[in-house]
């Protein structure tokens, strides 16, 4: 390869020498990775590694030695810094060949990988470090391409890439099926020796691995053969064209959305029966082509090829085996049921068919991706990023399937390709061309001891992790900090507000701490069910379903003179009563379908118990919320518990008291002042005339009754519903009575 940007048709050369030219190697080599993995074509997120071979003064010795410096377990080669680089001693790897002791042994090399560690470095190296250490090029890409692995997944693969590398003068090599490990290293290692002239290498079922003597010439060369895959599979794909997947059985549904949200609550419920699970949807072109057609059952209970897939999306995804036209939607939910049930009996046989006694406990029997024809796809995931990338992920197959099946060209050989010393032709199944991973070595991979220990290396859940968090009145004070503090704790976050402005603020905050995913934000007026249906609607299509609801909205009305018309008290029980009770009757029909417990809790007010001239509407309004509080906690029973919290005056961010309300407290109560002073300044002042006449005597901060929610939302008060909590510094008339 030269310098020269290479003629291309769907990818683009990135690379920018002025930027490059400035980078050390290290630096270089993570420029190059966050290049590759920008195009999901090039690689999926999490997927494949890169490496460089630098020279580095060893820290002890002082002279020259040849430092891999190669992607760390579990990085992302589009996000990943330099930091996220493993560091081996070349030589030391290297030597690790003459202590091996066979294939069946290999899982112990990885105890070898950290003492050949170089200079003071936290970062795992990966199981495919030895990949890149044995290939005797400076730069390596190892990556998954859909293109590629569509070739590599084909039961003609090897005829294929004989007439790709004709086509485009290159000079692939094919490796039959090998589990990433130090096995696969030493078939790298003899392949290329072999075969000098070599560009590449197609791994039967897996990937693609090119290299380059310069970081530029390993970008170029990966980019290149990539497109060129894509010229060479998507030609075939086209000419497919209606008869793809043996071409269409039935329709999208013209209320597939509709539909979706309908029983999205009901799939999470039923697939959380071992861990709490975040959803996702997609009903992209891609997917319905793929759900709607003739071989799409028979596909997708083949399973995925490439490991990198199938570790997110298991062994395989559920296929629902529903007519779309003809199926009434509400029959749909039985249907589930029944193919939930064969599928997690039907996982078992899988686990108890290839354990050992040495093998990790059985995971979790549930399906990550399910498959509606007519509706969409439906993933799922500890939070909203894994299950959109668990969906995400089973494009990239829906993508590989797509090519295989599209490169057929008759019966499939009586020897597949992919076979090898560790799986035969038996082993594997075909339909179509396309070669799914033998169930084994399935097994093998979601159950291998390394995969285990990786899973252990994942940091503990916080308290309110897989939880979605429905925050209204999310924009200011009370809820606002609900939604940041939930945030925190692992919460994602539906902000709620009637002020789309400030929902939205809030909303950034949150993924700033939470990450893009973790959020979404909503306009919603209490006082109109629509509005509680639509904001509620919007919650399940994001996440699947909602576990946690909180209401801070509220209003107090406020005259001049003291005195309230009689719009103000119908508005204040309309927002203040009535709101409440249509977000709960709204969310209750989320929550009924999951058949999760769930909680809710509502604001009241030390008011409701403290009589008070002038402010009656405000009062009454709270005494009843707070009857409703007990009502609710009776009716949404066992399975939802409905709390509340009674705070006194807060003043701090609340938006019941606008500057006006404060200055006419400030007179009311003569608490000296200065009309001139800042709002903040005149609030502060008031919190503290508030707080004198509790025993605390501290203002009642936002974050105090954010504190108090949380704790009543969450598994901590498991075992309480139907109470309010005071938070109002030990305001002596709202003592209990």
């Amino acid at each position: 390869m030269t310098d020269a940007s290479p003629k291309l048709r769907y990818l683009k050369d990135l690379w920018d020498e002025s930027v490059a030219s400035s980078l050390d190697e290290p630096e270089k080599l993570r420029y190059r990775s966050n290049l590759l993995g920008a195009d999901l074509r090039i690689t999926n997120f999490g997927g494949g590694n890169t490496s460089s071979k630098v020279k580095q003064k060893d820290p002890i010795g002082a002279c020259e030695m040849d430092v891999l410096w190669v992607k760390g377990s579990g990085g992302d080669l589009g996000s990943i810094k330099r930091t996220g680089f493993a560091t081996i001693y070349l030589d030391k790897l290297r030597g690790l060949e003459k202590i091996y002791r066979g294939v069946e042994f290999e899982d112990e090399m990885v105890g070898f990988y950290p003492l050949c560690g170089f200079g003071i470095n936290p970062v795992a190296p990966s199981i495919d470090t030895p990949l890149h250490g044995f290939l005797p090029f400076n730069h390596v890409d190892h990556l998954h391409p859909d293109w590629a692995t569509a070739l590599a997944a084909a039961a003609n693969g090897r005829e294929r890439l004989e007439e790709f590398n004709s086509r485009f003068n290159h000079n692939l090599i094919w490796l039959p099926w090998q589990r990433p490990g130090f096995e696969l290293a030493m078939m790298l290692k003899r392949a290329v020796e072999e075969n000098p002239k070599a560009d590449g290498l197609v791994l039967g079922g897996h990937g693609l691995f090119t290299w380059g003597n310069t970081q530029r010439e390993s970008y170029l060369n990966s980019i290149t053969v990539i497109d060129h895959f894509g010229q060479f599979v998507l030609e075939h794909v086209e000419k497919k064209g209606e008869g793809l997947f043996g071409g269409p059985i039935c329709q999208m549904r013209a209320d597939s959305r509709d539909v979706a949200v309908e029983i999205s609550p009901f799939l999470r419920g039923r697939i959380s029966t071992d861990k709490r699970v975040i959803g996702n949807f997609s009903d992209l072109p891609e997917v319905q082509r793929f759900i709607n057609s003739k071989d799409a059952k028979a596909l997708a209970h083949l399973g995925t090829s490439c490991p990198d897939h199938f570790v997110r999306t298991k062994i395989r995804p559920l296929f629902v085996a529903w007519d779309p036209a003809n199926d009434n939607p509400a029959a749909l939910t039985d249907l589930l049921d029944k193919s939930l049930a064969g599928y997690r009996k039907e996982y078992g046989e899988y686990y108890r068919s290839f354990a050992k006694p040495d093998s990790p406990a059985m995971r979790n029997p549930n399906p990550t991706v399910v498959l509606v024809p007519g509706v969409g796809m439906f993933s799922f995931g500890k939070s909203k990023k894994e299950s959109r990338l668990t969906g995400e992920f089973y494009v990239n197959a829906i993508h590989v399937m797509e090519g295989a099946t599209a490169l057929e060209s008759g019966p499939p050989p009586k020897v597949l390709p992919h076979a090898g010393r560790a799986a035969s032709t038996e082993a594997f199944e075909v339909y179509s061309n396309y070669v799914a991973l033998p169930l084994k070595e399935a097994f093998g991979i979601e159950y291998w001891a390394l995969e285990e220990a990786k899973l252990r290396r994942q940091p503990p859940e916080q308290e309110l992790s897989r939880k979605v968090a429905f925050v209204v009145g999310a924009g200011h004070g009370i809820g606002r900090e609900v939604a940041i503090m939930a945030a925190k704790r692992g919460a994602h976050i539906v902000a709620a507000d009637l002020d789309g402005k400030a929902a939205k603020a809030v909303a950034g905050e949150v993924s700033d701490i939470a990450g893009k995913d973790a959020y979404t934000s909503v306009v919603l007026d209490i006082r109109d069910r629509n509005s509680v249906r639509a904001a509620l609607r919007k919650a399940v299509e994001t996440f699947g379903g909602i576990d946690i609801l909180v209401n801070t909205a509220a209003i107090f009305p406020a005259s001049p003179d003291g005195r309230i018309t009689d719009e103000q008290w119908k508005l204040t029980l309309d927002i203040n009563v009535t709101g409440n009770h249509l977000l709960v009757s709204e969310a209750e029909k989320i929550y009924t379908p999951q058949k999760l417990s769930g909680s809710i809790v509502l604001t009241s007010s030390a008011n409701a118990v403290v009589p008070k001239r002038g402010t009656e509407a405000y009062d009454v309004s709270k005494a009843a919320l707070s009857h409703l509080v007990r009502e609710l906690a009776i009716s949404l029973a066992p399975a939802v518990r409905v709390n509340g919290i009674s705070p006194a005056t807060v003043v701090k961010g609340s938006t019941m008291f606008p500057r006006d309300r404060v200055l006419a407290s400030l007179a009311k109560y003569k608490i000296e002042h200065n009309p001139e002073a800042s709002t903040d300044e005149l609030r502060n002042k008031l919190a503290q005339f508030y707080a004198g006449r509790t025993l605390t005597h501290e203002p009642i901060d936002p974050v105090d009754c954010a504190e108090a929610i949380l704790f009543l939302a969450g598994d901590r008060s498991r075992c309480t519903t139907g109470h309010l909590i005071p938070v109002d510094g030990g305001l002596t008339e709202a003592f209990l009575r």
